[in-house]
């Protein structure tokens, strides 16, 4: 069965560009998918620890070492990448802060970049699979535009993600999307780049 894993890092819900889109992108997804399945992560309803010192100690010993903290600081990101290990597309759906990703996903990223597990002598091991991230910002950062330079966002998510094998990604930059506002636009703005993207 072909499977989606569809994230959301916005905090903003209803009033969120990247969420609409992300919801716009699973709605087209399911209709060229028929009896595809979709898992949800909201990154902001999840609990995730930033790496301490447990989580290091499960994640670089032997689970027969774990102490009952490591134990339960690993298993979070053991259940994260899981995800992604049974997922065939993925999808993330994030605002842009201060020119990069919000906290809590780099949180998630800290979670799912394992050596020994998504990465092993260097080498991704998340391959065959295709990731889909739509960037919501309030600037103009598009190519040619006289701030192009300052997203350091999607230089950074192509990078770490393509370091655990996620190379086969499309990034939708939806600029312009200023805070406060309701986005009631972003559909008809973005849509289409979106659903070319979620029928690939």
């Amino acid at each position: 069965m072909t499977s989606l894993l569809a994230i959301n890092a916005s905090p903003r819900y209803d009033l969120s560009t990247s969420r609409k889109l992300t919801s716009l992108f699973v709605e087209k997804w399911r209709a060229a998918h028929p009896g595809g399945e979709v898992v949800e992560r909201d990154l902001i309803k999840t609990t995730l620890p930033f790496v301490d010192l447990p989580w290091i100690g499960g994640a670089f010993m032997p689970p027969e070492q774990h102490s009952p903290e490591s134990a339960a600081a690993i298993k979070i990101s053991d259940d994260l990448v899981a995800e992604l290990q049974a997922a065939d597309h993925i999808i993330i759906g994030t605002p842009m802060y201060n020119f990069t990703i919000p906290a809590v996903l780099k949180a998630y990223i800290d979670h799912i970049v394992r050596v020994g597990v998504t990465v092993v002598d260097n080498v991704g091991q998340l391959t065959g699979k295709k990731t889909t991230i739509i960037l919501a910002s309030g600037g103009d950062f598009r190519p040619g535009s006289p701030f192009e330079t300052y997203n350091q966002a999607s230089g950074y998510l192509r990078q770490v993600l393509g370091f655990i094998g996620l190379k086969d990604l499309d990034i939708v930059l939806a600029d312009r999307a200023r805070a406060g506002d309701r986005g009631e636009n972003a559909v008809e703005q973005f849509g289409e780049a979106v659903s070319l993207a979620a029928a690939s």
